[in-house]
C-alpha cells in the first residue's frame, strides 16, 4: 500500500524531531553531543572520516588537504554571523555550483532554512565538534550528523565558504550534503532543482524561457512571494562550452539562483527587473541594469536602496526581465507545495507516495518503444473521483524520481533516462498484459524522457480510472524510484503489482479400477515398471525417470533435476506422508508435468528451449500464480541465468516450490489462523528461501 498523507498549501514547518536519525550508532545528534560533552572530547564521525575516502573516489587530491576544525582555522569562529544570507555562499574548488545556487535560494525562505539548518547548534556553550543538518529524501526527512573537520589548504577552506571567513554554516552544510551523497566528488555536476527538493520536500516545475507562458513574470513573482526556490541556467551545446563566458558576462552551463523580482520607474515607464546571483560570488552580467550601468543614474537613491542595488562585484546583479528571457534558457521552480502559480487561491493538496524498483529481468521493461517488455514495468492504478471546482476535469501532478544515483556514482552509475505514461484503465484489477498496450494509446505522458533525477508534469483528465506506468527509456536498466502524485481532490491509488493471488485447481480424483481407458492402462503399466514390487516411487527413482524422459526432449533446454528437487516434488504430491508417490499421486504429478511442459513451450517465444524472464509473469499466472512485483523480482534473481533465461529444470523447480509453499500456507492458516503471523507474500519468500 502507498504511504498517504495530506499536505496543506502553506505547510507548517516540521520540527527537527520529525527527522529520522541516520548515524550508524543509532544515536541522535543531541545524544551524541551530550556523550562528547560528558567525556570532554570533540566528536569524530566514523561514518564520514576525515580522509581521502570522503573527498574523492576516482582521483587523487592535487594538493595536500589538511582537515581542520573551524577553531583551528580562525579565532572565535561563528556558526552563523549576522544571519544566514545569500552572500554567505562562495564557491570553492568543487564543481557544485548547482548546490550553491540552491543554498542561496534557500536563504530567501526563513522557515525552510531553519528546517535544513537547525538553530540548536553553535561554537558557544555545549560545543563538542558536532553539527547536524536535515534533508528530505524520497518522502522522509533525514537528520545528518557530521563532525566539523573541514578540508583546508594553507589554513583556507578548499570548498564552499562564506564571504566572512569566521562564519562556517555554509561550509558545514556542504559537508553534510556530501556525506548524504557519499563524498565531495559525488557533488560534481547537477541541477539546482535536485538540491532545492532535498531542502524542502517540494516539487519541481521547469520552464524553457523561450517557450514560457505570457504571464511568466507573474509566475516568478508569485513563486518568490510564496517562498519557492528558483534557479536558472544557460544551456550548452557541447562540453567545450561548459563554463564559457558570454560577451555579457554570463557563464554557460552554470547554475544561478533567482533572488528577487521587481519593477522600477525608468523615464516615466515601469520596467520589469529580475535579480540573479552567481554562486561564485563574482563575475556578473554587464548589460542593461547591471551594477554599474547608466540606467541606475535615472533611479533615485531611495529606490536604489529599496532594491538593494550596489556596485560591488559580489556575484549578484539586476537585469531587465526581457534580457533575462533572451539570455537564459531554463528556469527551475521548486514549489514547497504544488499550488498553481497562476492562481491566487491556496489549495489543499493530497500527496500519494509509491516506492518501487526497476529490476532487470522482471520489472525493467523500458518505454513503449519496447512493446515486448514495456508491459512488465510497475503499474499504478489511479482513480480520479472528484472534478476540480467549477471544472470538468481533475488536476494532478506526477513527479517520478530515481533514487540514490548520486550516491552510486562511485560505482559507475549515471542518471538514467526516465519518464512515464498514463493509460485509460480497462477496469480490471490486474497487471495489464502486452496485448493491451499493443492496441491502446496513452491518454497522457511526461513531456519527455530525460536523464534528470526527477521528471514532473501537471495534467488534467476527466474523472475515471487510469494506469500510470513509470519506466526507464531503455529496458533492462535497474534503479529504485519514488513516485509522488499530487491531487487537489481525493484520489484512490492501487499498486497493481502489490498483491499475491493464488488460484490452484484441486487435483483430479483417480479413475476407479476397471474404468480406465487404454491410455490410462498403459500409463499404469509404465508406473508398475518404474515403481517395482512395492508400487511406490521414491525420490531416487523419480530423479532417474524424470531426467531420462526430459533429457530426450529436443524442444526444451534441460540440464538435470537434483535429488533435492525430486524430494520437493514428492513433498508436493505425497498425500499419505510416507515420502513416496503411489500411483494416484504419480499420475496427478505426471499430468501437471505435461501441462507445465506445454506452458513452457508456449512461452518460449523464440523456440530456443528457454523462457525469457519477462514472460515468467504470464506463465506463472497461467498456472494459477499472480505474484507481487517484489516476489517476482526475487524469483527472477534466483532462477534465471545471466541472460535472463530459464531452462525447463529451473521453471519446474520454481513451480514445485511455489505450489508447495502456497499449499502449506493454506493448510496452516485454515487449521490455526493465529499460528500464521506472516502474509502469503512473506511466507512464500521464507519457504522458498528467496
Amino acid at each position: 500500500m502507498p504511504y498517504l498523507y495530506r499536505a496543506p498549501g502553506p505547510q507548517k514547518n516540521p520540527v527537527p524531531k520529525d527527522a529520522r536519525t541516520t548515524h550508524s550508532s543509532g544515536q541522535s545528534f543531541e545524544q551524541l553531543r551530550q556523550e562528547c560533552v560528558q567525556k570532554g572530547i570533540l566528536f569524530e564521525d566514523a561514518d564520514f572520516p576525515a580522509d581521502s575516502s570522503s573527498l574523492f573516489y576516482s582521483e587523487r587530491p592535487q594538493i595536500p588537504f589538511v582537515w581542520k576544525r573551524p577553531g583551528e582555522i580562525v579565532e572565535n569562529p561563528e556558526f552563523i554571523l549576522g544571519g544566514a544570507t545569500r552572500t554567505d555562499i562562495c564557491q570553492g574548488e568543487l564543481g557544485d555550483c548547482w548546490l550553491l545556487a540552491a543554498i542561496a535560494s534557500l536563504t530567501l525562505n526563513e522557515k525552510a532554512l531553519v528546517r535544513v539548518v537547525p538553530q540548536d547548534q553553535s561554537f558557544g556553550p555545549g560545543y563538542a565538534g558536532i553539527f547536524h543538518f536535515q534533508f528530505w529524501q524520497h518522502s522522509e526527512w533525514l537528520d545528518v550528523v557530521i563532525d566539523d573537520r573541514l578540508p583546508t589548504f594553507r589554513d583556507r577552506l578548499i570548498f564552499l565558504h562564506s564571504a566572512d571567513h569566521r562564519e562556517f554554516w555554509s561550509a558545514l552544510l556542504e559537508k553534510a550534503y556530501a556525506k548524504l551523497s557519499g563524498s565531495y566528488e559525488a557533488l560534481k555536476g547537477g541541477s539546482a532543482i535536485e538540491a532545492m527538493e532535498d531542502f524542502t520536500g517540494g516539487v519541481a516545475e521547469t520552464f524553457a524561457t523561450k517557450e514560457a507562458p505570457e504571464n511568466f513574470y507573474e509566475i516568478l513573482e508569485k513563486a518568490l512571494k510564496r517562498g519557492s526556490l528558483v534557479g536558472c541556467s544557460i544551456d550548452i551545446r557541447n562540453a567545450t562550452e561548459s563554463e564559457a563566458r558570454t560577451p555579457f558576462g554570463l557563464i554557460k552551463g552554470h547554475a544561478y539562483s533567482v533572488t528577487g523580482i521587481d519593477q522600477v520607474n525608468f523615464q516615466g515607464r515601469n520596467v520589469e527587473l529580475i535579480r540573479v546571483r552567481n554562486p561564485w560570488g563574482q563575475v556578473e552580467w554587464n548589460g542593461s541594469w547591471s551594477d554599474s550601468s547608466s540606467e541606475w543614474l535615472s533611479v533615485g537613491p531611495a529606490e536604489q536602496k529599496r532594491l538593494c542595488h550596489t556596485s560591488l562585484d559580489d556575484g549578484e546583479f539586476w537585469m531587465a526581465f526581457r534580457d533575462f528571457k533572451t539570455h537564459f534558457d531554463k528556469v527551475e521552480i521548486c514549489n514547497l507545495t504544488p499550488d498553481a502559480l497562476e492562481e491566487d487561491a491556496v489549495h489543499k493538496w493530497e500527496v500519494t507516495v509509491h516506492q518501487g524498483s526497476w529490476v532487470r529481468g522482471s520489472t525493467a521493461g523500458g518505454c513503449r518503444n519496447f512493446l515486448d517488455t514495456f508491459w512488465t514495468n510497475p503499474q499504478i492504478k489511479l482513480s480520479l473521483i472528484e472534478k476540480d471546482e467549477g471544472q470538468e476535469d481533475c488536476t494532478f501532478l506526477v513527479a517520478l524520481m530515481q533514487k540514490d544515483r548520486r550516491k552510486l556514482k562511485r560505482f559507475g552509475a549515471d542518471m538514467l533516462t526516465i519518464g512515464y505514461a498514463i493509460y485509460q484503465s480497462p477496469r480490471k484489477d490486474e497487471h495489464l498484459n502486452k496485448d493491451f498496450f499493443r492496441y491502446h494509446a496513452s491518454q497522457a505522458r511526461s513531456k519527455t524522457f530525460i536523464n534528470l533525477r526527477e521528471v514532473s508534469d501537471r495534467f488534467q483528465l476527466p474523472p475515471g480510472e487510469y494506469i500510470l506506468i513509470p519506466s526507464t527509456f531503455e529496458p533492462h536498466q535497474e534503479a529504485d524510484f519514488c513516485l509522488r502524485i499530487f491531487t487537489e481532490k481525493k484520489i484512490i491509488t492501487q499498486d497493481m503489482d502489490g498483491d499475491v493471488n493464488i488460484d490452484l485447481p484441486e487435483p483430479p480424483k483417480p479413475t476407479p479400477a476397471g474404468q480406465e481407458t487404454d491410455e490410462q492402462l498403459q500409463f499404469r503399466a509404465l508406473f508398475e515398471q518404474v515403481a517395482g514390487e512395492d508400487m511406490e516411487v521414491t525420490a531416487e527413482k523419480l530423479e532417474y525417470v524424470l531426467n531420462a524422459v526430459l533429457q530426450k526432449k529436443k524442444d526444451v533446454k534441460f540440464k538435470k533435476l537434483s535429488l533435492i528437487s525430486c524430494k520437493n516434488i514428492i513433498s508436493l504430491m505425497d498425500t499419505s506422508g510416507n515420502g513416496k508417490l503411489e500411483f494416484a499421486e504419480f499420475k496427478v504429478f505426471w499430468d501437471k508435468l505435461q501441462k507445465w511442459t506445454n506452458l513452457f513451450l508456449q512461452f518460449d517465444a523464440d523456440k530456443s528451449g528457454t523462457m525469457s524472464s519477462y514472460e515468467l509473469r504470464t506463465a506463472l499466472k497461467a498456472t494459477g500464480f499472480q505474484l507481487s512485483g517484489h516476489l517476482l523480482q526475487l524469483i527472477v534473481l534466483r532462477y534465471t541465468d545471466e541472460n535472463l533465461q530459464l531452462g525447463f529444470d529451473d521453471f519446474l523447480n520454481c513451480l514445485v516450490r511455489l505450489e508447495n509453499a502456497s499449499r502449506v500456507f493454506q493448510a496452516l492458516s485454515t487449521k490455526n489462523k493465529e499460528f500464521i503471523h506472516l502474509n502469503i507474500n512473506e511466507f512464500i519468500k521464507l519457504t522458498m528461501n528467496i
